[in-house]
């Protein structure tokens, strides 16, 4: 993979990071507009400190960013680790649709 040169850890982080819906909703939502993280909390049928976890995870993966505005963390979305997210998605297609010729073009020959 070529992606930016993410580490398999990097890789890892992301996907751990996407492979949950409330996780995937958080981004959703923080790419749209900033939220403090007791906002989202307030959003979700959870504790607070389960979002705060959720964000973390998110955080380490690099597709948010937290920034403390007075006693509030803000959120918001990171595009350029989404961005990442992107590409390194956009490569794997591109392997598979590679792998799709390929088997055309041996069904054409037989």
């Amino acid at each position: 993979m070529v992606v930016d040169k993410l580490s398999d850890a990097d890789v890892d982080r992301l996907f751990q990071a996407l492979a949950d819906a409330t996780r995937r909703d958080i981004v959703r939502r923080v790419t749209v507009a900033e939220y403090s993280v007791s906002g989202l909390a307030a959003l979700y049928a959870m504790s607070f400190a389960a979002v705060q976890k959720h964000v973390a995870v998110l955080e380490r993966a690099s597709l948010v960013t937290k920034e403390k505005r007075g006693r509030e963390q803000i959120v918001r979305g990171n595009h350029e680790g989404l961005q990442k997210a992107r590409r390194l998605l956009d490569e794997y297609e591109a392997i598979w649709r590679q792998r799709a010729e390929r088997i055309a073009d041996i069904l054409a020959e037989g």
